[in-house]
């Protein structure tokens, strides 16, 4: 019997879950599964997205319309002399039958050069429509010919909603369980977040859980007709026990929130803990990455500048590499954080500071710090000037002309002048050093 996850392959637009912008009506890809080519005939399509998000399903899908012949390579095993000869037998197939040729080339960026290259002659002149499926930026591993004659398809993860159908859907089909089971909820919330978005790998979990139910009969015990898979046997199944984690309940705060104030009370440990937690869990790791950020400035601050730089690369990092890879880099940026010196100085200074303003402080910008740039400036300048009783708007110093760079003029609003502090640095890693630095520049402004 084939794997349930073949089994359960969709047999029609209406039975694909996840990809609605791709195959909104009218979109290149569903007219091309639709056998709607129009006037400009099909287009070649290179499918592009992580795995279980029916790359595969979609290649089949354009194979059966308008009656299709169908041809699978795998670029793992195929070369050069195997892809000629499916140019071959779709020009015999076309001549003899008038009928098309789809050709599924899944992982496509194991091709070289060359092997993509003996692809052009039969995707320009359409004796077979490509179907390439690959995992990787098709920027950096599928030839500029090659892109440039067939339309990008960007496939997206499934959401945890459409995982759940999907499992849903298994258990009753006749062409999957066929109602022989039941699925526990705590069950099927485990294996949606295992899954991760990908189809293939909740079929394949559910069918392995259902296996560990049978035998979890006692010998010799009559099978009912219709037996429960529990939590208890998917965590067998895949030897994976559940976290209790919700992605979108208190738990996922919670266990957020933990993350961060280990990073904060410098305890790595606890740190790695709560971030692997919420990893298992099937946490995106982009939201992770985003806390790590604003732990960098919120609670590192200027005690360790480069925290913040580590952080900003981590989420870009993570971004284009995923998972499971990007847990390592997430981990560098926990470490980091957690080891560095700590301050909220400029956190507390914002906070400060927008405190003054929503509640009225800060007067006009002075005269001298206006911009000069508009029309009317120097009039506007000059009435304020004699507002205040001055004959003219004092002039402003150009901090680079002066000899140590730092001019000793008036920056805030009158009525925050000389009353304000809202940065005060922590003798704490880096900053210690601005610490005697900016007690210097209040001296050297007058703000002593």
């Amino acid at each position: 019997m084939p794997p349930l996850a073949v089994r359960m392959r969709p047999r029609s637009l209406e039975e694909v879950r996840g990809q609605a912008d791709v195959l909104r009506p009218g979109s290149p890809l569903r007219r091309l599964v639709e056998g709607g080519g129009g006037a400009a005939g099909p287009l070649s399509a290179i499918l592009w997205g992580p795995p279980g998000t029916g790359k595969t399903t979609l290649a089949h899908l354009v194979a059966t319309a308008a009656e299709r012949e169908f041809v699978e390579l795998s670029a793992v095993t195929a070369g050069v002399k195997d892809v000629r000869q499916v140019m071959e037998q779709a020009n015999r197939t076309r001549d003899l039958y008038g009928r098309q040729t789809v050709l599924f080339l899944d992982e496509i960026h194991r091709f070289t050069k060359a092997q993509q290259d003996a692809l052009l002659p039969g995707v320009e002149n359409r004796q077979v429509v490509l179907v390439a499926a690959t995992t990787e930026n098709p920027s950096f591993s599928v030839i500029a010919p090659l892109l440039s004659r067939s339309m990008l398809v960007t496939l997206v993860s499934l959401d945890d909603d459409e995982v759940a159908d999907v499992l849903t859907s298994a258990v009753a089909d006749e062409r999957g369980l066929a109602g022989a089971y039941t699925l526990a909820d705590d069950a099927r919330d485990h294996l949606v977040r295992l899954a991760g978005g990908d189809a293939r790998r909740a079929l394949t979990f559910l069918e392995a859980a259902a296996g560990v139910a049978d035998d979890s009969l006692a010998p010799g015990a009559a099978r009912p007709d219709v037996l429960e898979v529990t939590l208890a046997h998917t965590e067998q199944a895949v030897a994976h026990a559940a976290v209790r984690y919700d992605r979108t309940g208190d738990q996922h705060y919670d266990v957020a929130s933990a993350l961060i104030k280990s990073m904060r009370g410098s305890d790595v440990d606890a740190a790695l803990h709560y971030l692997a937690r919420m990893l298992e869990a099937g946490e995106d790791p982009r939201f992770i990455a985003r806390r790590i950020v604003i732990a960098a400035s919120e609670d590192v601050g200027m005690a360790d500048p480069t925290a913040l730089q580590t952080a900003v690369a981590a989420m870009h990092a993570v971004a284009q590499i995923g998972m499971p890879e990007a847990r390592i880099i997430l981990a560098q940026a926990v470490v980091h954080n957690a080891l560095a010196p700590k301050s909220n100085a400029a956190y507390t200074g914002v906070n400060e500071a927008i405190a003054d303003v929503r509640a009225g402080k800060g007067g006009a910008v002075p005269l001298h710090l206006r911009g000069s740039g508009y029309g009317g400036a120097s009039r506007i300048a000059e009435a304020s000037a004699k507002a205040a009783g001055r004959a003219k708007a004092p002039a402003y110093v150009y901090a680079h002309d002066e000899p140590d760079g730092v001019a000793a003029q008036q920056y805030l609003p009158d009525d925050l002048h000389g009353a304000t502090d809202y940065y005060r640095p922590t003798d704490r890693g880096f900053e210690a050093r601005l610490q005697e630095r900016w007690r210097w520049l209040r001296e050297r402004l007058g703000r002593a």
